[in-house]
């Protein structure tokens, strides 16, 4: 009697257990400044989607800590209207957003929904593909070398610190140097590209007047057009300007995946990691150096290392990134600098004292690198430039030994006036990129000596009249370069004549 009652006990909780419809459900028991905490979904996993029930309507969370008695969630929504005692369901799925070629030429959130008032981004958002924000980054069986040029339309930069597709290119410097300045010339430059890549900016904490002011110069550019803005500006949450990196990746991985070429700008990293020790702390998690969590290196690495080239075999896509940070009082050995300098593959530094010479964009040669050199440069770029950044050099290091010396000879006079000609030729003015054919040229006639003899307050009258010159009379030349992108020998015969005759008439 007895063992047929635990038998059919058995039975019974079998079947409970096995019951269709019945889900885990949790509760908040403290809520506060964005975060939950919850008790109860002791199956929830890391970075999980929940669904708090407020009443009225649901909030979706994040599940960070899992600790354990307690989850600590990170609110999506209107943190406001979650109040201790209500209910939370688990998904069981990742954070995920949906994406589609819609999204070009629009403002979004973090979470993918249109934010720029021009409606809704899907006719039916079911329909739509949706991606994870974090996967793991293509492993190096799938990767190829980089040696494909991503041009910024900057001299400077493009001669001296070149950038390829499928690279992590850190832009570093204090704040009101540029920083912004080159990531837009380098997105409206790509107009001038054949194989155009789309082109991510992501606005972590910038001012909404900013990135307004940002989507009107990407609009009158006519590069809103392959341009995508993810926006999570200083008023949003500190859990959506932790998420906008991310999301920003996603989107680009989607695109990539097809075999496009994507260029994905973090505006900036210094401000996502400033959101996440917030989160982090919030969430009463131990702080290390200057109160980042232990884990913010981390943090960085798994966004950055999703930037790669894909061989063929995978899909021939590329997906660039551009990370920007601000460095305080010029200080590149920071803790956060120094952890983002260390993932990417070069950085382009741009110092203060440069910009108030007036040196614009203010890039300390010295200091900025690029690790994957003149493989990702054209020929025709190679062959100009490959004596630039070696004659700036030795200028700097006159230009300081002058101060203190009033004889000079005259090889020293001749290096020091040329290093000022080429000083000058570097100058250019934001939102005027070049294209890679018209960089070769002006660089060919500045390193060939052809301009020495030219004052430096006529540099920029003269690039001008160059440009327009060999246009109108020999306009075959930009054609030849753009289209083999190489100098031949027909081709700078061409360009040595022009550049003469020019510069002829330029000095009478």
């Amino acid at each position: 009697m007895q063992y047929d009652l635990v038998e059919k006990l058995k039975k019974e909780i079998a079947g409970f257990r096995d019951e269709p419809g019945l889900e885990a459900v949790g509760t908040v028991v403290e809520a506060g400044d964005g975060i939950a905490k919850i008790s109860g979904l002791s199956r929830a996993q890391s970075q999980e989607l929940l669904v708090i029930e407020t009443g009225e309507s649901e909030i979706f969370a994040v599940a960070f800590n899992l600790e354990e008695h307690f989850i600590g969630a990170v609110l999506l929504g209107e943190a406001t209207a979650v109040r201790v005692g209500a209910k939370v369901r688990g998904t069981g799925a990742v954070l995920s957003i949906p994406v589609g070629k819609e999204m070009i030429g629009r403002a979004v959130s973090p979470l993918g929904a249109a934010v720029d008032g021009k409606g809704a981004l899907f006719k039916d958002i079911e329909d739509a593909d949706t991606v994870p924000l974090e996967r793991k980054a293509p492993s190096v069986v799938a990767r190829e070398s980089v040696n494909v040029p991503l041009h910024t339309g900057i001299k400077a930069i493009d001669a001296m610190i070149p950038i390829g597709r499928g690279q992590r290119e850190l832009i570093i410097g204090d704040r009101q140097t540029g920083k912004t300045a080159i990531a837009l010339d380098t997105i409206l430059n790509q107009k001038n590209e054949s194989n155009r890549p789309v082109c991510i900016y992501v606005a972590i904490g910038q001012k909404s007047a900013k990135i307004a002011r940002i989507i009107r110069v990407l609009e009158e550019a006519d590069a809103l057009k392959y341009t995508i803005v993810v926006s999570a500006p200083a008023s949003a949450p500190a859990a959506l300007q932790y998420l906008a990196p991310f999301a920003g990746c996603a989107i680009g991985e989607y695109f990539m995946d097809q075999g496009k070429d994507v260029l994905v700008v973090y505006d900036d990293l210094s401000k996502h990691a400033d959101s996440y020790r917030e989160l982090s702390l919030l969430l009463r998690r131990p702080p290390g150096r200057e109160a980042y969590p232990g884990d913010i290196f981390f943090l960085h690495s798994r966004l950055l290392e999703r930037a790669a080239r894909l061989s063929r075999e995978f899909g021939g896509g590329s997906l660039t990134a551009l990370p920007i940070i601000e460095t305080k009082l010029g200080d590149i050995s920071a803790y956060v600098p120094t952890n983002v300098i260390s993932i990417t593959d070069g950085q382009i530094y741009l110092e203060s004292d440069l910009f108030t010479k007036g040196l614009r964009p203010a890039v300390n040669v010295g200091l900025s690198v690029s690790r994957v050199g003149s493989a990702a440069q054209t020929k025709a770029i190679k062959k100009v430039a490959g004596r630039l950044r070696l004659e700036l050099a030795q200028f700097r290091e006159l230009e300081a030994f002058v101060q203190f010396a009033s004889d000079l000879d005259d090889a020293t006079k001749a290096k020091i006036h040329r290093g000022q000609i080429l000083t000058e030729v570097l100058k250019q003015s934001d939102l005027q990129p070049l294209s890679f054919e018209r960089e070769a040229v002006i660089l060919y006639a500045a390193l060939g000596g052809y301009i020495d003899e030219i004052p430096k307050s006529r540099i920029k009258e003269f690039e001008v009249g160059l440009l327009q010159y060999v246009e109108s009379m020999q306009g075959d030349i930009f054609s030849k370069i753009a289209s083999s992108r190489a100098i031949d020998d027909d081709t700078e015969t061409a360009l040595k004549s022009a550049i003469k005759s020019f510069t002829e008439v330029f000095i009478k």
